[in-house]
């Protein structure tokens, strides 16, 4: 599928996010947008707050709903690096958010369609576009795994 311009502009505010991770979380960023202006961005904390809610998707959302005073994000958009887990798939679904775009496909739990998709069990209108700048998200997180392998 082709993106338009602006969407690869945008996206590029998550491979930013990605980059600012801290070298013992997987590299994902995300940044969540409402009218077009980025409300919300977020990488992975996990490792760095000690939290096993520390997804960069989780993050945002609790940004996102905290600067617009609601937990509906229905007007929103999400950028992500990586195709979502079951958690912040279902977080993603439960918000409301009404569009996601994601660059790397997760081939371990990707849960907006690799390895299964979550809309089908919540019966979810979320559009979702996958593969957005793929190969510079393929090789953020390559970078970091050859790195984690090597001790």
């Amino acid at each position: 599928m082709e993106y338009s311009e602006e969407q690869t502009k945008l996206f590029k505010r998550g491979i930013r996010e990605a980059k600012q991770t801290s070298s013992l979380d997987v590299p994902v960023g995300c940044a969540i947008l409402k009218d077009g202006v980025v409300i919300a961005a977020a990488h992975n904390q996990k490792e760095e707050l000690s939290d096993v809610t520390g997804h960069a998707e989780i993050i945002a959302i609790r940004e996102a709903q905290r600067h617009l005073g609601t937990w509906r994000l229905t007007d929103c958009d999400m950028y992500v690096t990586l195709e979502p887990c079951p958690m912040c798939t279902w977080a993603i679904i439960s918000s409301g958010l009404r569009t996601l775009y994601f660059g790397s496909y997760n081939t371990q739990c990707g849960a907006l369609g690799t390895v299964m998709d979550l809309r089908n069990t919540a019966n979810s209108k979320l559009h979702v576009y996958g593969g957005i700048e793929e190969e510079k998200c393929d090789k953020i997180l390559d970078k970091f795994f050859t790195k984690l392998r090597e001790g």
